[in-house]
């Protein structure tokens, strides 16, 4: 019987006594001989399955990284074997560690995902495609609860609309572009849980390129707090370029929810211009009928400095094997005379997550972050 039939079987009489110590003693057997990469997914099945049955795994999770960490440590010491023995038949020197550590292989990957989650798994992929950091935006969307940022973000991404609501706590996606030969990176940023969270809130304005406020045009509450962030936006970028004079941030308004009757409208179109004046675009939208949206997202594409192929509607969409496939065929055929420029393409990175506070601190202190401080220290910036 397999380590993992083994596996399975022990989780599940242990499941019946309810006895988390028993599970731990079991792994740890079955993982003893254990030479395949299917460990690793037994493993995770198993927590899965002891999960669903209401049983608390904080008593036992530490045993079980344990577990996982002697599991991987097997599995990559028979591997570091098996590419000494090819490169002894091959009669070649093994290679170093370091030229090991730039190719990962499927093993490697499945580890990672397994131990760190995708946050390790989209480090493997830092910088992959090389793209330059002028091709790189974040767009941070801002507004009240049930306005429809999300339903506006899934009109970007191409996910049709959803009916039913669901309140979000914070998104975070990226998408990659090819186009005329240049890759683009856009991050999009969906903060609506910071809203009892002000500092971090304000971290998430100083990293951000391009903004997408949105309100409804039902809630005249909505309105008004999307006024106070485009002042809080404001103030927080004077203070982050030292400055007194307001800056021009490029910022989007969506009036959003025009498809009600005109007898529910709170906010008027000549009240919103007013509030805004002309630092902003305006486009009154409706998510669900996706009216004037195509034009929001051209506006994004505008006022950050963006090409207009990143709209939806204006480049092919493809999973991210075949744009790394087109990516590397496009190297390939890079600096040669006879070599097309494909059709504009984007992708979504499936495994994107948000970057950490450090990061994002690191990326808004710049290069003189890590100074000495001298004796006469400067407001912090984030407060």
């Amino acid at each position: 019987m397999s380590p993992v039939m083994e596996l399975d079987q022990s989780v599940t009489a242990a499941i019946v006594s309810q006895n988390a110590l028993q599970v731990i003693q079991h792994t740890s057997c079955a993982l003893a001989g254990a030479s395949t990469p299917g460990v690793l997914l037994g493993c995770k099945n198993a927590t899965q399955r002891i999960g669903a049955t209401g049983l608390k795994l904080s008593t036992f999770s530490k045993a079980g990284m344990s577990v996982l960490k002697l599991a991987t440590t097997q599995l990559k010491h028979q591997e570091k074997k098996a590419r000494v023995v090819r490169a002894s038949s091959m009669s070649k020197p093994h290679l170093s560690s370091d030229n090991s550590q730039c190719k990962k292989s499927p093993l490697d990957q499945l580890t990672a995902l397994v131990m760190h989650g995708h946050s390790r798994l989209q480090q493997l992929g830092k910088d992959q495609y090389g793209t330059k950091a002028q091709n790189c935006r974040r767009i941070v969307v801002l507004g009240a609860p049930r306005v429809g940022k999300t339903s506006i973000l899934r009109r970007f991404l191409r996910e049709g609309f959803e009916e039913r609501y669901e309140p979000t706590c914070e998104d975070f996606h990226r998408k990659l572009y090819q186009i005329r030969g240049e890759t683009y990176q856009i991050d999009i940023l969906d903060a609506s849980g910071e809203r009892s969270f002000p500092a971090k809130r304000r971290l998430s304005i100083l990293t951000g390129d391009i903004f997408l406020l949105v309100f409804s045009l039902d809630d005249r509450s909505s309105f008004e707090e999307v006024r106070a962030l485009h002042e809080e936006i404001l103030s927080a970028k004077m203070a982050l370029h030292r400055t007194k004079q307001k800056l021009c941030v490029p910022t989007v308004i969506c009036a959003n929810k025009v498809d009600l009757p005109s007898e529910k409208h709170a906010v008027l179109r000549t009240e919103v211009l007013r509030a805004f004046g002309n630092g902003c675009t305006l486009f009154e939208t409706s998510a669900k009928d996706s009216v004037n949206l195509e034009q929001v997202f051209e506006g994004l594409a505008k006022r950050g400095g963006l090409p207009l192929e990143t709209g939806p509607s204006q480049h092919r969409k493809v999973s991210i094997k075949s744009y790394h496939a087109l990516w590397a065929a496009h190297q390939a055929d890079k600096g040669s005379k006879g070599a097309v420029c494909d059709a504009p393409c984007g992708a979504l990175y499936p495994l994107a997550r948000r970057p950490s506070f450090g990061t994002d601190l690191r990326l808004v202190l710049g290069p003189d972050g890590n100074r000495k401080q001298s004796k006469t220290l400067d407001k912090c910036q984030i407060q």
